[in-house]
C-alpha cells in the first residue's frame, strides 16, 4: 500500500528500489528528499530496457531524459514528478550536469541484449551506470573530496556487479545475460542452458569470478575509509549491502538461483543501522 507520508519519489523508491530507499533514510533530514529525487531519476532511466519493446523506443526515451536534463540546467524544468524535485536538488547543491549525462549514456548499453565480451567490459558497464550516481549523492551530502569520490567509484562498481549477479535469473528469463562471454566460454557455460534456468554447475565459477572482483573493489574502497568524511556515509552505505549480498551468494556456492539469494535479505535494515551507527560502511 502507498505510504501517504512519503513524497512521490520516495514512494517509487520504497516500492521499486528499496535498498537505495533504506540508505537514503540515514541522510540528514534536509538532504533526504534530494537523495530521493536523485535516486528516483536513476530508477527512471535504469528501467528503460524493461518498459520498451525495441531499442529505438529505448533511445527515444533516453533522449527525452537528456533533453529534460538540458532544460533543467537551463532553468526550464519540465512538469514531471521526478524532474521537479530533481531541479530543486540541482539548484540547492550545484550538482554536476556531466554526471547526469554519463548516467543516461551508460543506459544505452542496456538496449543491447548481447552479453559483455569480457569481465573488463562488465566492470566498465558497472562503472558508467553506477559510479556517477554515487558521486552525485556525495554532492547532495556536501562531500567532494578526492578520497570520497574514489571510494564511491569502488563502491559503485562493487554494488553494480553484485546487482548484476543477483539479477542473473531475472535476465535469463528474458533471454538476456550480463555474465561475461569469455568467462562463460572458459567454464563451459552454455547461454541456451542459462536461458532455460538450468545452467548446471558451470554457472558457479563464472558468478564466483565476478563476485571476487566486486569484493576487491569493496576492499579498495575500505582502504580509504579513514580519509572519507562521515557525512559521506549515506551515499556509501550500498557497500554494506553489497557485502551482505556477496556473502549470501558465497554461502549458496555462487548459485544465483538459490532461494536465499533471490529473496530479500532479512538482516538488511539491521546491517545498515549498525553501519550508520559505527560509521563502518
Amino acid at each position: 500500500m502507498p505510504d501517504p507520508s512519503l513524497s512521490a519519489s520516495a514512494e517509487q523508491l520504497r516500492r521499486f528500489d528499496n535498498d537505495r530507499f533504506l540508505t537514503a533514510l540515514f541522510a540528514p533530514a534536509d538532504r533526504r528528499e534530494d537523495l530521493f529525487a536523485l535516486y528516483a531519476f536513476n530508477l527512471e532511466i535504469a528501467k528503460t530496457r524493461e518498459v520498451v519493446t525495441e531499442p529505438m523506443l529505448g533511445q527515444i526515451r533516453l533522449q527525452w531524459w537528456r533533453d529534460s536534463i538540458e532544460a533543467l540546467y537551463a532553468g526550464q524544468s519540465r512538469r514531471h514528478e521526478v524532474l521537479q524535485p530533481l531541479a530543486a536538488a540541482v539548484r540547492r547543491h550545484g550538482l554536476d550536469r556531466a554526471l547526469f549525462d554519463r548516467l543516461i549514456d551508460g543506459r544505452e548499453a542496456d538496449l543491447e541484449d548481447e552479453a559483455p565480451s569480457s569481465l573488463e567490459c562488465l566492470v566498465n558497464y558497472a562503472e558508467i551506470t553506477s559510479v556517477p550516481l554515487m558521486q552525485l549523492a556525495l554532492q547532495v551530502l556536501g562531500v567532494r573530496t578526492g578520497a570520497a569520490l574514489e571510494a564511491a567509484r569502488h563502491v559503485g562498481i562493487a554494488w553494480a556487479l553484485a546487482g548484476q549477479l543477483r539479477a542473473v535469473p531475472f535476465l535469463a528469463a528474458a533471454r538476456r545475460s550480463r555474465l561475461p562471454a569469455a568467462l562463460m566460454q572458459q567454464h563451459g557455460l552454455d547461454e541456451a542452458a542459462l536461458f532455460t534456468g538450468a545452467p548446471g554447475p558451470a554457472v558457479r565459477p563464472v558468478v564466483a569470478a565476478v563476485a571476487a572482483v566486486a569484493g576487491q573493489h569493496l576492499d579498495q574502497a575500505r582502504t580509504l575509509r579513514r580519509q572519507v568524511p562521515r557525512a559521506a556515509l549515506p551515499a556509501l552505505l550500498p557497500a554494506t549491502l553489497a557485502d551482505l549480498y556477496l556473502r549470501t551468494l558465497a554461502r549458496a556456492d555462487h548459485d544465483p538461483w538459490a532461494p536465499r539469494v533471490r529473496m530479500p535479505h532479512p538482516a538488511r535494515q539491521l546491517r545498515l543501522g549498525w553501519a550508520a551507527l559505527s560509521g563502518r560502511w
